[in-house]
């Protein structure tokens, strides 16, 4: 069972950056792939970034491809979510998630049912 908290969520300003930490319990953490999904409210959980286990190959939502960051350190169990320029519809609560296959397509990568562990969530609001 592998336990994920995240952290680094808060109020920011339009433009603004966040950085997001997620710190995972297994030891083995650098098998698995990593991803971070949003959900805001009356909306359904979506993708937004997603980090394989060995070369750290990243797929972006659209909507965040150019301002949100995905990386990893395996020696300190923890992923991170860089986000800079945010946006007032960047606002949702930030979930971690990890997989246990490493190696998916783009579609299934960005599918929900495909991460076998999740955090708990972090909110991000961006407002003036």
């Amino acid at each position: 069972q592998v336990q994920l908290v995240e952290s680094g969520g808060g109020l920011v300003q339009p433009g603004g950056s966040l950085r997001l930490s997620c710190a995972a319990s297994e030891r083995s953490f650098s098998p698995y792939a990593m991803a971070w999904f949003r959900q805001a409210p009356g909306k359904e959980r979506e993708f937004v970034a997603r980090i394989s286990s060995s070369v750290g190959s990243t797929y972006y939502a659209d909507s965040v491809n150019g301002r949100f960051t995905i990386s990893r350190d395996n020696a300190k169990n923890t992923v991170y979510l860089q986000m800079n320029s945010l946006k007032p519809e960047d606002t949702a609560i930030y979930y971690c998630a990890a997989d246990r296959l490493s190696n998916r397509g783009s579609y299934s990568s960005r599918s929900s049912t495909s991460y076998n562990y999740w955090g708990q969530g972090t909110q991000v609001t961006v407002s003036s």
